[in-house]
């Protein structure tokens, strides 16, 4: 096991190129996309996820969804999930496939060999088959499949040679060739009017065709050369069609007037790949390959959409992030030229920073986004102490003679642009922000240094080495600065290896030391002022700023070093590097203490200040990748438990999904026999040694068990029902609590209706008592009691009191009857679940309230039963020694506060 393990990848949308799948549930609807290896469905209400599939071998390749039902196509094989669970895995196709079509009660799968099976999904079993199959032909490759409205058990099937084929599932039988338009067609779908469907064409055609007359009726060419990827009609009454492309337009066509309506100008950065306009609504969504889904609103009196809303990740890989917030949000700065805040524990919060106007000014010129948009992000800081008062973030962009600042307090781009006074224009290359929050440092490529206010945005000094030939702090390029704790001294390094140390006040040079290499890259540890350097022969050099020696050397990278950062107590320093490992370092013991490799390159690093995740961005992966410090919750500190200098672990990238690991990860710990005990990390389920685990269950949930009986007193009506207002004479009624008139049902009725009730009652006490034995037998067989314990937290109050009360033994029987009772049994299941919740300590104050309860319900036959007397002594063990350490501990929290809140300061 390795001190990192992976957690999961935040900042993915969608992915993988796959159409969504839209479906309405009562009055909400929902989509489920594609994340790669994993689905995730969102609310279209407020595009929130509600739902995170599992992580699968291979990545998605189609989707279709039906109510619960999940159906992903990966590779050659079809998962089928009912929300998150897998019900079944089908396995007949020998190629890919490649698209999905929900049908009825089946599904239609369809491979690149033109092999169409369908499936019933519907009470299916693990090994289930097809119920039939179709072959297309040799010169016929699906891309698409639609069914005409109307045209029972009949699908259209497009093909990459340009023809459609009309189907029969149910007779397995092909009706009618469409001969096409001498285009490979892409996307196909049927319109509100019967018989007419709509085809988009791989050379930019839309064709409105009649299927019933197979007549063309309209066609429509996209100004923009490039494919037709999407289409949707409006279901509204307005006689539009959407149209997208893989230029990332959408337009909008007129079916009346038979001509463009409207366009949708950088809708998206990158290709279409679907288009839905929701039923009897004026809202479009769409979704394409950079990694966002939109929503977009038709309201506007010329009819133009504008942007409803919008989820979006990174559309290009990002090249450098910073933890921030106390480790809640990660800053990432990409190459799609945004800046953006990830947020680590609710991903609703994650958004791009603002950079003014973007989208009007683009419109207004008449431009693309993103030539208005800033030059990418090489390196950034960032402080909190002065967030609330002015900009607290510093980027510097790529061949940019100029830095920006941003206001993370209201996610905007700051007021003011620092341009340094150096006599020619050169790009920044470095920037830090000093520990007060109040200046900022600034490095360009041609050696100068310039401080400035980030409060007023004006400089105030620069740097400057009179040893030089020409004004200015080295004789190369910037390559990194640094500021200490105390603003004494400003550190920073240039390319052909000069460091020296300035006066941060008077910007003096204090001294220098020359490291003899390149120097490509440093980081900094303000707390015990030792710079880390790396240099062109792929090796870390430390240094003490304070008496400018070398103190640690470190080698071991075989490739160019990409990142590096310390950690915060500044124990350990970690470095990435192209060759794919990750190397931690022990500054104090001077070695490698552990090494991992992973298939793709990591280009970034930052480590949290809480230690506990370590982020992670990789070559041509969009995501940002999270990592769990497992050194924290290990009971072992022994290092040698981690990897040697030499051993590096192959490990895999995280998940999109941390529930469960992919197959790969499963498939690696299989084969290696010394990782088959260890088991995956889940943070919430960890329990700490000698701690205890609270339920997080509200207070109100777990103290009401223990005063049912006062609850019932105080919810005693006070006064009787007052009789409500006689109906007319010829009308019979019955009194009722609401003060409403309720007429007299038929005798046979009423005997009827409450015999009814009755049965129903029983019945359903019956099953609620069933459910809760069955589950806390089958738990207790394998001693693991966490599906029982979710279960009882699920319950309210009143419903758990009912559980517990339903196993009383009412009757007097003879003894020997009464061992045999399931009720008993149930009882000694129950003082077996508490000895093992208190041994580990799991659910502390919910388990106490639930014994409470217990005890006062089934206390006198625990008394008279010998079998139950031991279980019950035992239990007695069991709360006294986890209460008398729990005691003692709070105890000694007690005697601490009470001291320090008495000392004199």
């Amino acid at each position: 096991m390795g001190i990192f393990e992976p957690f999961r990848a935040i900042g993915y949308i969608t992915a993988g190129g796959v159409p969504f799948s839209v479906q309405r549930l009562g009055s909400e609807t929902f989509v489920t996309v594609s994340v790669g290896k994993a689905f995730h469905v969102y609310n279209c209400a407020k595009l929130n996820l509600v739902l995170a599939g599992p992580q699968l071998p291979k990545k998605i390749r189609a989707l279709a969804s039906y109510k619960d039902y999940t159906f992903a196509a990966y590779g050659s094989d079809i998962a089928v999930f009912k929300r998150t669970d897998q019900v079944v895995t089908w396995s007949r196709h020998e190629e890919k496939v490649n698209m999905l079509y929900l049908f009825g009660e089946y599904v239609l799968s369809a491979d690149v060999k033109g092999n169409i099976f369908i499936w019933a999904f519907k009470g299916a079993e693990p090994n289930s088959e097809p119920v039939g199959s179709i072959s297309l032909g040799y010169k016929f490759t699906p891309t698409c499949i639609m069914h005409p409205d109307t045209y029972l058990n009949k699908v259209i099937v497009g093909s990459e040679e340009g023809p459609l084929q009309l189907w029969n599932i149910s007779t397995k039988k092909k009706l009618y060739d469409f001969k096409g338009w001498d285009s490979p067609v892409r996307c196909c779908v049927s319109s509100p009017a019967l018989d007419v469907v709509a085809v988009g064409c791989s050379d930019g055609t839309v064709h409105v065709h009649n299927i019933r007359y197979d007549e063309e009726l309209m066609s429509f060419n996209h100004q923009i050369r490039g494919a037709v990827t999407a289409l949707s009609f409006r279901t509204d009454g307005q006689p539009l069609l959407a149209s997208g492309g893989s230029s990332g337009v959408i337009s909008i066509w007129n079916l009346e007037k038979k001509r463009l309506h409207s366009v949708i100008r950088e809708a998206h950065d990158g290709s279409i790949v679907s288009l839905h306009f929701f039923a009897n609504e004026p809202i479009l969504m769409s979704s394409a390959a950079d990694n966002s889904i939109k929503m977009w609103i038709f309201d506007n009196n010329d009819g133009d959409a504008r942007l409803l809303r919008f989820r979006s990740g990174h559309s290009a890989p990002p090249r450098c992030i910073r933890f921030y917030g106390n480790g809640k949000c990660i800053l990432s700065a990409g190459q799609d030229r945004a800046f953006r805040l990830f947020s680590v524990v609710q991903d609703q919060q994650s958004r791009e920073l603002s950079q003014r106007h973007v989208t009007k000014r683009a419109k207004r010129l008449r431009v693309k986004e993103e030539e208005i948009k800033l030059k990418p992000v090489i390196t950034f800081d960032c402080a909190e102490i002065r967030a609330r008062d002015w900009c607290n973030v510093v980027t510097c962009h790529m061949d940019t003679p100029q830095a920006y600042v941003w206001r993370l307090q209201n996610f905007v781009i700051g007021e003011h642009i620092l341009t340094p006074s150096s006599g020619t224009e050169t790009p920044i290359k470095a920037c830090v922000i000093s520990a007060c929050g109040n200046f900022t440092i600034l490095g360009t490529e041609g050696g100068w240094i310039e401080k400035f206010n980030l409060q007023s945005g004006i400089s105030r000094g620069s740097c400057i080495d009179t040893s030089l030939a020409r004004q200015c702090a080295h004789d190369g390029e910037v390559v990194g600065l640094a500021c200490d704790a105390t603003n004494g001294s400003l550190i920073s390094a240039g390319y052909h290896g000069d460091i020296k140390v300035w006066d941060f006040k008077t910007c003096k040079l204090k001294s220098r030391l020359d490291v003899g290499k390149s120097v490509t890259k440093i980081a900094y540890h303000r707390a015990n002022g030792i710079l880390a350097t790396v240099v062109d022969d792929m090796v870390l050099i430390l240094f003490d700023t304070v008496a400018m020696k070398m103190v640690r050397r470190f080698e071991g990278h075989t490739d160019r070093i990409t990142d590096l950062c310390f950690s915060e107590d500044g124990k350990w320093l970690i470095s990435s590097s192209m060759d794919g490992t990750l190397r931690i370092w022990d500054i104090s013991l001077a070695r490698q203490i552990d090494a991992m490799h992973v298939d793709v390159s990591i280009t970034s690093l930052s480590m949290s200040p809480n230690m506990d995740v370590l982020a992670t961005t990789h070559v041509d992966q969009n995501g940002v990748y999270l990592w769990v410090n497992q050194s924290l919750f290990s009971t072992s500190t022994n290092i040698e438990n981690y990897a040697s200098g030499k051993h590096v672990q192959n490990v895999c990238l995280p998940a999109v999904s941390s529930a469960q690991r992919s197959g790969e990860e499963e498939a690696r710990d299989s084969g290696d026999s010394n990782q088959s005990n260890i088991k995956p990390f889940v943070i919430m389920n960890h329990q700490i040694p000698n701690l205890i685990t609270l339920s997080l269950l509200p207070r109100s949930q777990w103290q009401s068990l223990t005063n049912l009986d006062i609850i019932k007193v105080r919810n005693k009506p006070i006064e009787p029902p007052k009789k409500p207002e006689k109906a007319p004479f010829f009308l019979p009624s019955v009194p009722s609590l609401s003060g409403e008139i309720l007429f007299e049902p038929h005798a046979s009725s009423k005997e009827t209706d409450s015999g009814t009730t009755e049965n129903t009652n029983h019945k359903k006490m019956a099953e609620l008592s069933s459910q809760f034995s069955h589950l806390l037998q089958s738990c207790g067989e394998t001693k693991n009691y966490s599906a029982f314990t979710d279960y009882m937290k699920g319950l309210s109050p009143a419903s758990l009191d009912m559980e517990l009360r339903l196993l009383q033994i009412i009757d007097d029987e003879e003894s020997e009857d009464l061992d045999q009772r399931p009720e008993l049994q149930s009882i000694s299941s129950l003082l077996d679940y508490f000895i093992h919740e208190l041994s580990c300590r799991n659910n502390f104050e919910f388990v106490q309230a639930i014994l409470k309860l217990f005890l006062k319900i089934h206390g006198e036959t625990i008394r008279q039963h010998s079998t139950l007397q031991s279980k019950i002594k035992k239990l007695l063990e069991v709360q006294s020694s986890v209460w008398q350490k729990i005691d003692k501990m709070f105890q000694g929290a007690r005697c601490m506060v009470t001291f320090l809140s008495n000392s004199q300061f």
